[in-house]
């Protein structure tokens, strides 16, 4: 279930990355629901998914605020 999750967070996060307001909000909740581990691989993943979109690097500091 706990992986379903993971990617489901990651489906929800592509689809609102268009917006950069909705998809911080959708990473604070991300960041609530997933385990340690998985928030970990989250923060890889948002970072090679942001490198292109300098729009979305206002929701890094959320990670980064979370470590």
């Amino acid at each position: 279930m706990a992986r379903a999750m993971f990617e489901y967070t990651k489906t929800v996060l592509k689809k609102v990355s268009f917006n950069a307001d909705l998809f911080c909000k959708e990473l604070e909740k991300a960041l609530k629901r997933l385990l340690p581990h998985e928030v970990n691989e989250l923060t890889i993943w948002i970072k090679q998914f942001t490198s292109n979109k300098p729009e979305l690097f206002v929701c890094l500091a959320i990670i980064e605020k979370k470590q």
